[in-house]
């Protein structure tokens, strides 16, 4: 751990000073990225990319209630044709379908819905039928 700066020594001497000692202990060309260019230099400065570029690492989303319900449903569809087995084709729909049937009972802020729950049964037959084409 990094020592505190000691008192009446200049905030920009006692950095200089750490990352100095970081250089010569090697520690700064262990860094991920180390000799690459920054990424995102070529657009322009945005004061929330920060923010931003955390939101997109965590997979966060600011959608309103209903519209990340669609995303997520949308999700659940593609998931469906890239599914290995009949179980977790069921697994997906009957999670989505959970949330699908709350959001019906109690709607949600924001734009309408406007989903109906997956017939888990026939997105199986399709599944299977898609399977049996390839």
């Amino acid at each position: 751990m990094t020592e505190r700066k000691p008192p009446g020594v200049s905030f920009e001497s006692w950095v200089d000073k750490q990352i100095r000692e970081a250089e010569e202990r090697g520690d700064v060309s262990q860094l991920p990225g180390f000799g690459k260019p920054l990424p995102g230099l070529e657009r322009p400065y945005d004061e929330t990319w920060w923010i931003k570029a955390k939101m997109r690492r965590e997979g966060f989303s600011v959608l309103p209630p209903a519209l990340a319900l669609r995303k997520e449903a949308e999700d659940a569809a593609g998931a469906v044709a890239r599914a290995g087995t009949e179980a977790e084709v069921r697994r997906v729909l009957t999670e989505v379908n959970e949330k699908i049937h709350k959001a019906l009972r109690m709607p949600p802020q924001g734009p309408p819905l406007n989903l109906r729950p997956f017939d888990v049964d026939a997105a199986v037959q399709e599944w299977r039928e898609a399977r049996e084409r390839d």
